[in-house]
């Protein structure tokens, strides 16, 4: 019996996880994290047995206190403590933005594999986070589609035949556009295919998201960026490539349901059952592919450039990001103007070496300050 701890139980990954684990008998759940929605982590607390959980709001933590009888441990020490005392032997860390790198530092360093859909792990600390994981022995295991299909295509393959990873886009709401100054946030949420929260779908939209994925999968698997290429897939039924030395071309293949690399995550290194349409490839169609508009979708231009500055650059930009998507979700900004922001802060923070995660959070944290601080230059007065 494997056992598991999920972190951000209540959103869109830990709600498919929680439903991977009900369905199965190797997995058993021992802790549980979430955010401010207290009612939500108790109710999945209860139905599996959960003697802790961990909420990241102390009002929602007070809340839950005082409608269960179970431990509830606060904030982000909180969090850890749930990890560092859960004797899990995996945590899938489903945390949305740069609050899920602590997280993922204190289950590598207990030598806990983590599953990770946390991007901000790897974007933000890669270098660091990556090491510590090869200095405790624990596995970093990929939940994005994306990355899961890379993993599984490489795995059989021997040291120096995999020559370029090639990841998929769907390209988002505003595949095809070119004038997106007007774009408004219902536009930037309505996204094609998949259905995440608001920060997520608006990386989505502007193709950030992509580039986060760029730079994991060079942490991930250890590949240069002249040897990782994006290509827009609007079906999203090509999760990833991967070409060989040999000129073979290896895909991975499926309907969009994020519940197929939560599973295999959750299982691995063993697959199990999952209850998902299965793929039929006339019924499909056709599957088109296209290059990305790096003038329109500026920001997965700088996502790129800043994984290839690396050291501090992509912490930046992730601090960046968040701050500038928040404003565009408020109205504070133009689409637009997220990557005028993103742009600007990394102009003025010239990429550095990061020898502590500590650096690293001096660097979000002074980020964010400029971020903030562009975006309301872009205010409307």
């Amino acid at each position: 019996m494997k056992k598991v701890v999920i972190l951000g139980s209540t959103g869109s990954i830990g709600t498919q996880a929680l439903e991977i684990v009900r369905g199965s008998e190797e997995l058993r759940v021992v802790a549980l994290a979430a955010d401010s929605s207290w009612d939500a982590a108790v109710a999945q607390a209860r139905e599996h047995g959960v003697e802790s959980i961990a909420m990241s709001d102390a009002e929602a933590a007070a809340a839950a206190r005082g409608a269960w009888s179970g431990a509830v441990l606060e904030g982000q020490e909180g969090i850890q403590e749930l990890i560092a005392s859960s004797g899990a032997d995996l945590v899938l860390n489903g945390m949305v933005g740069a609050a899920g790198l602590g997280p993922t530092i204190v289950a590598l360093g207990e030598g806990i594999d983590v599953a990770l859909a946390n991007k901000e792990s790897l974007v933000i600390g890669g270098e660091l986070t990556t090491a510590l994981a090869e200095a405790t022995g624990a596995r970093l295991l990929p939940v994005d589609s994306e990355h899961s299909a890379l993993f599984q295509l490489i795995a059989a393959e021997p040291p120096g035949t995999v020559e370029r990873l090639v990841l998929t886009a769907s390209g988002g709401p505003f595949r095809g556009r070119t004038d997106l100054a007007e774009a408004r946030v219902d536009e930037a949420l309505d996204h094609p295919t998949w259905k995440m929260g608001g920060r997520i779908t608006i990386d989505s939209a502007t193709l950030m998201n992509k580039g986060f994925e760029a730079i994991e999968a060079h942490h991930f698997f250890g590949v240069p960026y002249e040897r990782i290429d994006v290509v827009v897939h609007p079906q999203s039924i090509v999760h990833s490539l991967v070409d060989l030395n040999d000129g073979a071309t290896l895909a991975h293949l499926g309907h969009p349901d994020m519940r197929v690399p939560i599973s295999y995550a959750l299982h691995y290194p063993e697959r199990a059952d999952v209850d998902v349409p299965r793929l039929d490839l006339a019924a499909t169609g056709e599957l088109t592919f296209e290059a990305p508009d790096l003038e329109t979708f500026a920001c997965l231009r700088l996502a790129l450039d800043a994984g290839r500055e690396g050291g501090t650059a992509p912490c930046a930009l992730n601090a960046a990001d968040e701050v500038a998507v928040a404003a565009f979700l408020e109205g504070s900004i133009p689409f637009t103007g997220i990557a005028r922001v993103i742009g600007a802060v990394l102009e003025e923070m010239p990429a550095r070496r990061a020898g502590h995660f500590d650096e690293l959070f001096e660097v979000d944290e002074e980020a964010r300050h400029r971020a903030a601080a562009h975006a309301r230059g872009l205010a409307p007065a």
